[in-house]
């Protein structure tokens, strides 16, 4: 029951509170008044006192405190409790089934989500309902379970770094069970198509409400290069208000350290989904970044991974005469081979054998006439997207080309002759640049004042003329032009690419302004059609929350699903590498458009914020009690006894029981007791996986083999441990068994960094798929790929099967395998060091490099050491004496197991190797 804010865990004893004023009546009744008779007597007692006076009547006051703390006690029992879960809600018995939309988008407000499903499920399990929890990003059959079963699980539950499409809703509504339930349903926020299908089957079967951040979700479509600079475009869903972002630019510097490089500020006009700017940054500079994120938001979709659309290019360089010999300042393509040099690959050859490279830019200096051919294939491969760049010179200057009428493949018509300024036979000065116009790929590049133009192909006057000037003289000649065909452009700089006619090329301005072309640093976005019969291999992944993780073994992408295919488990977003080039695949595309969600009228929508729940009743307990005593005084008080017999010091100490609760100090003394526990002896620990039967498996196993080091080694260890990673400390155990089942949770990102740490400082991790490594740790098994997920964020080191010299072979027995309840095939640990060798006449490498971190196998050690309380074996191994054999060869791998954890690789000193050969002789 709740009354406002305030909730009732046991409501029906407030009903005592009707018996208040009966109470107050009791309280009140007056005895019948005494019959009075005069006795002699009486006189003797005139002028004494009597210390001890009863009032006839109780005070209104006292009655008031007692009431008061009679009310309290009975509001105390009755449990309250303040802004109860669930408590604006009314009651319902039904199975409470929790709809989450996992998706990149949800992670904005990851903690407020995973706090209000168990918020949810807190309310499930007070009302001893089932729950069952379905993710939309890969939808299975709900399970219902225990509320509190269920809550558990939570720490493991993430945002995945994609969304789900419009058949997961289709397949999420044919999953759902019948019968009633009720929904809660946890939105990212974003409309999608298709689910309105899932809604109505939800509908069907009980009431839905859904809650959602209020918090407006922004997103980041991938870079692109516009005239030279680096173009952004981000959205958001919603366009209420002014909004101001900023975009960081990461990379690497040259020393190789992580940072920022750039920063880009945007501003979302009122009205606006989308903001755009543009980036102006060096092309060495530029090839360095590896990604864009939005500034303070933490999802996969406010990052944009940057591929080699932004880095080196193939830049072809035809020129219309050879080089003169022992003039090199005098050739065509000098000043452009200086220029492109350090951020593009040239290429440079004939044409029509430059072409087949599908290069991303052709640059003609001083070409006039092509063939047929050459023709046909340059106006291809431009209309494709691609970039021509010609320069003018004497040969184009003396040919017919584009004066009648406009070449294919020049931008303007041309003026016969040229035109000369500056020189002995012109009345005229050299020209200057005038600033670059609007609208001009070069606007805003500084114009050095030392540049300067004696020659230039002159522009026919025309219509179209000055749509297509992009850099002109001071007298208004244009200097440079363009013209877009198809995808393409060709653009024609009205002087020579060497310095005869200007001395443009001896500026840095030339080098900006091929830049600003797109010529210098970009490569074009490889088609489906392109990548088709490829494979590219994912090196590094996106999570949900936009973190950068190393892609580890994940398998191959063929290049015909790279681009086009849906995201997902088997496709996550990041960067892949192919034969030739890195693809980077994003979560938002070129063209995704994002809006907020727009839920029918029908359904309610509430937010993710929940104020505290606070339980009420010990404090009422606690000021019915203070209550009880301050009346105890008080009657004291009216008696005269307040100041007898030690009366202060015994409600003093009433006082001191009610004020100081025992929790705290009891709580801590559970948390040191069990410290102690864990390192006054050696303590073998298992991960708890939630699975009761696996964890008691787990548990016997590590008896069992504490009872064999017990019985044959010097180590004598307590009592196994079962530790929640989520809570315990990990520092107190050696090792860490860690059985996988297929549907245990993932730790949180806190328990991540324990387990790294515990890592990092010598702790070892022994991970059983118990599938006899069916799979190979593949995905193929369920085990497996629990296994993948489960160690992708762990800092595990470069592993590799058990070599024979591995110092695990020996720490106490001599094995050759390494077998459970299965035998295996592989039993992995950390790969020795590429510079590890066996030294002469030694019978194993040195190998002294500390304990391998982690052992990763299949073949459910636990099951084969386990016994029951009286010592007996409790799962069967193998059949007769032969499984026996098996058995004890388990023993002896755990056996050797933990004596490497203790003691380390200290039998690969050499110190050891003469008694090592003398044992091996005998």
């Amino acid at each position: 029951m709740s009354l406002s804010a305030i909730g009732f865990t046991t409501p029906w004893l407030l009903w005592a509170l009707v018996a208040l004023p009966l109470l107050w009546i009791l309280l009140r009744a007056v005895p019948p008044a005494p019959v009075r008779r005069r006795f002699p007597g009486v006189a003797l007692l005139i002028g004494l006192r009597d210390e001890d006076s009863v009032s006839d009547r109780t005070p209104w006051w006292l009655l008031l405190l007692r009431m008061l703390a009679v009310a309290a006690a009975i509001v105390g029992l009755a449990g309250p409790v303040l802004n109860p879960r669930g408590a604006d809600n009314a009651a319902s018995d039904a199975p409470l089934l929790i709809v989450v939309e996992d998706s990149w988008a949800a992670a904005r407000d990851w903690p407020a989500l995973r706090a209000s499903i168990d918020a949810q499920l807190a309310r499930a399990a007070r009302d001893g309902r089932t729950a069952a929890l379905l993710r939309l990003g890969a939808p299975e059959r709900p399970v219902f379970r225990a509320a509190a079963d269920l809550r558990s699980r939570l720490p493991g539950l993430a945002p995945a770094a994609w969304s789900a499409q419009p058949t997961s809703y289709a397949e999420a509504a044919a999953l759902l069970p019948e019968g009633a339930v009720e929904t809660r349903w946890f939105s990212d926020g974003l409309d999608r198509d298709g689910r309105e299908s899932l809604l109505g089957a939800l509908e069907a079967r009980g009431p839905v409400v859904v809650h959602e951040s209020a918090r407006p979700l922004l997103a980041l479509t991938p870079p692109t290069l516009e005239d030279g600079m680096v173009a952004i475009r981000a959205l958001r869903a919603g366009t209420q208000g002014t909004r101001d972002i900023e975009i960081a630019a990461h990379g690497r510097d040259p020393a190789g350290v992580e940072r920022v490089l750039a920063r880009l500020p945007l501003t979302f006009e009122a009205g606006a989904a989308e903001a755009t700017g543009r980036l102006s940054l060096p092309p060495e500079l530029r090839a360095r970044i590896d990604r864009f994120e939005i500034a303070g938001a933490r999802h996969a979709g406010a990052v944009s991974l940057s591929d080699d659309g932004l880095r080196r290019r193939e830049v072809a360089l035809v020129a219309g005469r050879e080089d003169r010999e022992g003039l090199e300042l005098l050739s065509p393509l000098y000043y452009l081979r200086k220029a492109l040099a350090p951020n593009a690959e040239i290429l440079e050859g004939a044409l029509l054998d430059l072409m087949p490279a599908n290069p991303d830019a052709v640059v003609l200096a001083d070409v006039a006439t092509l063939s047929p051919a050459e023709q046909d294939a340059l106006s291809e491969w431009v209309a494709a997207g691609g970039v021509l760049v010609r320069f003018a010179g004497p040969r184009l200057a003396a040919s017919d080309v584009s004066r009648g009428q406009e070449a294919p493949l020049m931008p303007v018509r041309l003026r016969a002759g040229g035109r000369t300024v500056g020189g002995a036979m012109s009345w005229g000065a050299p020209k200057t640049l005038a600033p670059f116009p609007e609208g001009s790929p070069f606007r805003g590049l500084d114009i050095p004042g030392d540049v300067n133009v004696s020659a230039q192909v002159l522009a026919q006057p025309d219509p179209t003329l000055a749509d297509r000037v992009i850099a002109e003289l001071g007298d208004g000649t244009p200097l440079v032009t363009r013209k877009r065909i198809g995808a393409g452009q060709v653009v024609l700089f009205h002087v020579t690419a060497n310095a005869e006619w200007s001395s443009l090329p001896l500026s840095g301005l030339f080098v900006q302004m091929l830049d600003r072309l797109a010529v210098s640093s970009t490569r074009a976005a490889p088609s489906p059609a392109e990548l088709a019969g490829t494979t590219w291999q994912p090196v590094q992944v996106l999570d949900g929350f936009g973190r950068l993780q190393d892609a580890g073994t994940r398998p191959g992408v063929a290049g015909e699903r790279l681009l086009d295919a849906a995201l997902g488990p088997d496709l996550l977003p990041g960067i892949y590498e192919g034969p030739e080039r890195r693809v980077a695949r994003n979560v938002i595309g070129s063209d995704t458009r994002i809006a907020a969600a727009d839920w029918p009228a029908r359904v309610p929508v509430e937010g993710l914020a929940l104020d505290p729940e606070t339980p009420l009743g010990g404090w009422l307990l606690s000021a019915a009690l203070a209550l009880m005593v301050a009346d105890i005084l008080a009657a004291l008080a009216l008696s005269g006894r307040l100041w007898r017999g030690g009366a202060v010091a015994a409600v003093l100490m009433a006082l001191t029981l009610v004020v100081i609760p025992p929790g705290p100090a009891q709580a801590q003394a559970g948390g040191d007791a069990r410290a102690i526990a864990a390192t006054s002896e050696t303590v073998l620990a298992h991960v708890l996986t939630g699975d009761a039967q696996v964890d008691d498996a787990a548990r016997a196993g590590l008896r069992g083999l504490g009872r064999v080091l017990t019985f044959r080694t010097s180590v004598e260890p307590a009592a196994p441990i079962g530790v929640d990673l989520e809570r315990d400390e990990l520092a107190f155990y050696p090792m860490l068994y860690w059985p996988i089942t297929p549907d245990q949770p993932l730790p949180s990102a806190d328990a991540y960094a324990r387990l790294n740490d515990y890592l990092r400082n010598g702790g070892l991790i022994l991970f059983d798929t118990r599938d006899a490594d069916i799979a190979g740790y593949g995905a193929a098994s369920p085990n497996g790929a629990r296994l993948q997920r489960l160690a992708a964020p762990l800092d595990i080191p470069p592993l590799e099967p058990v070599p024979e010299d591995h110092v695990l072979t020996r720490t106490f027995y001599l094995l050759s395998e390494f077998p459970g309840r299965h035998r295996g095939r592989d039993v992995w640990v950390e790969a020795a060091p590429p510079d590890a060798e066996r030294a002469e006449g030694m019978p194993f490498r040195d190998l002294n490099d500390g304990v391998t971190p982690v052992v990763i196998g299949g073949n459910d050690w636990a099951a084969a050491w386990a016994v029951t309380e009286q010592g007996d074996p409790l799962f069967p191994v193998g059949r007769g004496y032969t499984g026996e054999r098996q058995r004890e060869m388990a023993y002896r791998f755990g056996v050797n197991l933990v004596m490497h954890v203790l003691t380390g690789n200290y039998k690969s000193d050499q110190v050891h190797v003469p008694a090592l050969l003398e044992r091996l002789g005998q």
